[in-house]
């Protein structure tokens, strides 16, 4: 018998149950004894049964897609978080048969305009968002429109919606107070901008680090702009270039790129990075172990926030109550040489 014939009818004979049962398994509708649905695995491994997506997704009124976009990186650059967050979220998607497809964001109203087209189609059952920040227009429209979403990140806090996030405060706030007890007192921090959500969050983790060893933040020390390796360059050789007296011996990068680049500025300036000046990154990307010397970097739980996303969008998309709509994920500080 070839897969292309096999019908439900021939699993349920094989199985020893009615035909309607093996649906309502398979659609997820039912729940069986463990012994039954032992029987019904195998005899769909026995037949090679394939199912008739379009078909199914007609009767029950899904796509059964998850609709996916970011803020895509500069030639020449690559976001090794959101690659982890896509590759995290398509394997959970493809365990409990969903996919995802992913879409270019768009600035302004356009990316609204977008996520009506995939509504009014019926191509997606719901959205993952990255890249969040405030006064979202996605989140604002998609709350009126009531279509199931999930947000990689926070916004406004009066917005009511399912969320998954990592919290960075907590990220810098064990990376500075490391570098407090390894005795530096004039710690840097290389920013973001004022209108990152994410650079705010991260930031806020210095100051309460600061505020909790008594220690009075430099507001020389906190230098903001964009997270790219030329800007934490020149950012740290204006650091390094103050008064010997006033010169910082860390600097905390609110990401990996940055701290590479502060790691180029200091040798420039003939520094043994880790003796002469502590450096730590954020993301703990995988190529930063691999440096000269290894840099010490926040890690975050990336893989388990692309799955709870999935997790909570499912739920929502099937009429299920999630256990959580909100999630908060611990990242973990790991120390290498560079600090």
């Amino acid at each position: 018998m070839t897969a292309t014939k096999v019908t439900l009818k021939d699993v349920a004979a094989r199985a020893g149950v009615s035909y309607q049962t093996v649906s309502k398994v398979l659609n997820g509708e039912m729940q069986v004894a463990p012994e039954t649905m032992a029987r019904i695995q195998a005899a769909v491994q026995e037949l090679g049964y394939r199912p008739n997506r379009i078909a199914r997704n007609m009767r029950v009124g899904r796509s059964f897609m998850i609709g996916y976009s970011w803020t895509q990186t500069e030639p020449g650059q690559v976001n090794h978080i959101l690659d982890q967050f896509l590759s995290s979220m398509v394997r959970e998607a493809g365990a409990v048969g969903y996919y995802v497809l992913p879409f270019p964001f768009r600035e302004g109203n356009a990316q609204v305009e977008t996520y009506r087209d995939l509504i009014k189609s019926g191509n997606v059952d719901g959205f993952v968002l990255s890249s969040v920040n405030y006064h979202d227009p996605r989140i604002q429209f998609l709350l009126k429109q009531q279509f199931p979403f999930v947000a990689f990140g926070r916004s406004n806090p009066e917005w009511d919606f399912a969320w998954v996030d990592i919290d960075g405060a907590a990220g810098t706030r064990q990376a500075v107070a490391y570098l407090i007890g390894r005795g530096h007192r004039q710690i840097a921090i290389l920013a973001w901008p004022e209108d990152s959500r994410v650079g705010n969050d991260r930031l806020q983790g210095y100051l309460d680090a600061m505020q909790a060893a008594q220690l009075a933040p430099e507001p020389s020390y906190i230098l903001r702009g964009e997270g790219t390796f030329e800007v934490g360059r020149a950012m740290t050789l204006h650091l390094l270039d103050l008064p010997a007296d006033r010169r910082p011996t860390a600097i905390m990068a609110l990401n990996d790129t940055m701290a590479i680049g502060a790691m180029a500025a200091a040798r420039e300036r003939g520094l043994t990075i880790g003796a002469d000046l502590a450096i730590i990154g954020f993301d703990d990307a995988p190529m930063v172990q691999y440096l000269f010397p290894p840099l010490s970097s926040v890690r975050q739980p990336i893989a388990e926030a692309g799955r709870k996303c999935v997790e909570l969008l499912v739920a929502l998309v099937e009429g299920r109550e999630p256990e959580q709509r909100h999630v908060l994920l611990q990242p973990s500080l790991i120390i290498r040489a560079s600090s």
